[in-house]
């Protein structure tokens, strides 16, 4: 079972062409009709086993239809519990914030109240930005380049990326991208730079409500800023009266190695807003959490019909008590993003290339991006399910589970380690025929 069996022929797609928008993408690279998932695997309608390494985009952490997670969910669901509750008062709820209360934050010294704003990502951070702006009555964020925080109007003003913000149709205002860690290269600190604008009156930047971040930039390249820069910009944050918010959708719930991104930094973000695996079983969920003495919003003044997803409250339940209720789960994180990282820097050393990313959250940095996609095609005709990341698509990015088996988990990586190196030889090869 540790090898995929992709299937060779294509399936039905005309109800897709015909009646399912322009915008659809990922289907695009991956055409295929799945129809079953289960731990690191998915399977087509023709029998065709693939290995996900995409893991939807961060939001299966602990692979598809986890055992423990889905039967929390089958009892929840036969005992008649309560599936749509708006902001109600529920015991999945309860049950959820208890967990999230005494696994998560009480050990971790944090007080954070817990803001369920919508289903998803973006709703967590439109919600932190409204904050910020009614918390500090002013109306700046900074956010960084090559950041990705959502494709509604307000994260997607905070969004780095020109294809995504090009969507908009409109003018996406009161937000400024500074440079990220890294971005002018290793000899220049960036978080200096900031400082010397924010304490510049003559500069042209306004005094910011907030600075929003990324650890790591999940859709950007996964581009990592160091514990020292982080430590930088949460402390210019709090010197220039702004409110310091961690993005930590794709990058938190393990992912990075600690429950949160910022951990390791020893910061504590004003704000921080979690989705895709809080839930731990695909279903929607997220949430913004918040300094208790910044929680100055009256009721009712942000909401979504969605909030209240009992569901998902039940099996992200369910995720935290099976795998945070000790430190066993984060010492095989740990062991797994040493051995994702020693096997990258292989590839890249191999190539000439190098490598991006922290933890189980990594990827090998193509010349192109047109090399880059080559090598996820190359793979996914393999049975290899993996994307790509970065302003050109250049990174490829591995996303798999977080308790994948090892045996698995390495037929994988042989097999990402053997379509670079086929798409590299080919591109050298056609290079030398071109100066010939």
């Amino acid at each position: 079972m540790s090898r995929p069996e992709p299937s060779r022929t294509l399936p039905d797609r005309s109800i897709y062409e015909r009646r399912e928008s322009q915008v659809r993408s990922y289907c695009r690279a991956m055409p295929r009709q799945f129809v079953k998932a289960l731990g690191p695997w998915m399977y087509d309608e023709q029998g065709g086993r693939y290995l996900d390494f995409l893991s939807g985009c961060s939001t299966l952490n602990y692979g598809h239809n986890h055992p423990v997670l889905k039967q929390a969910l089958i009892e929840h669901i036969q005992n008649d519990g309560i599936t749509h509750g708006l902001d109600l008062h529920t015991r999945a709820k309860a049950e959820f914030l208890r967990t999230f209360e005494e696994l998560i934050l009480e050990p971790r010294g944090l007080d954070y109240v817990v803001m369920f704003p919508g289903p998803t990502g973006t709703n967590a951070v439109e919600a932190a930005l409204k904050l910020a702006r009614k918390v500090t009555g002013r109306d700046l964020v900074i956010s960084f380049t090559n950041g990705f925080h959502g494709m509604t109007l307000g994260s997607l003003a905070c969004t780095g990326n020109a294809a995504k913000r090009h969507g908009a149709g409109v003018p996406l205002d009161n937000v400024v991208h500074e440079a990220y860690d890294g971005y002018y290269g290793p000899d220049v600190d960036t978080a200096e730079l900031l400082e010397r604008r924010l304490s510049d009156g003559s500069s042209g930047l306004d005094a910011p409500a907030a600075i929003l971040v990324e650890t790591v930039q999940g859709e950007g390249g996964l581009n990592s800023a160091s514990a020292a820069w982080l430590r930088k910009i949460a402390d210019l944050a709090k010197r220039h009266g702004a409110l310091f918010i961690v993005d930590d959708i794709q990058a938190g719930c393990g992912r990075t190695g600690g429950f949160f991104s910022f951990e390791e930094a020893g910061v504590e973000p004003d704000i921080v807003t979690l989705a895709k695996s809080l839930s731990g079983l695909g279903l929607p969920l997220a949430v913004t959490l918040i300094r208790r003495e910044l929680d100055v919003w009256q009721p009712g003044e942000h909401n979504g019909t969605f909030r209240g997803n009992n569901h998902a409250f039940v099996t992200a339940t369910a995720a935290l008590r099976h795998f945070w209720s000790d430190g066993e789960f984060v010492g095989e994180l740990a062991r797994r993003g040493e051995y994702l990282a020693e096997r990258l820097e292989r590839m890249a050393e191999a190539h000439g290339l190098e490598t991006r990313g922290r933890g189980m959250m990594r990827g090998i940095v193509m010349p192109s991006g047109e090399l880059a996609v080559k090598v996820t095609a190359a793979c996914f005709a393999r049975g290899l399910i993996i994307e790509t990341s970065g302003a050109d698509d250049e990174v490829v990015k591995v996303l798999a589970p977080l308790n994948i088996d090892d045996e698995i988990f390495a037929r994988g990586l042989d097999l990402v380690e053997e379509c670079v190196g086929e798409v590299m030889s080919k591109s050298a090869k056609t290079s030398m025929e071109v100066v010939k």
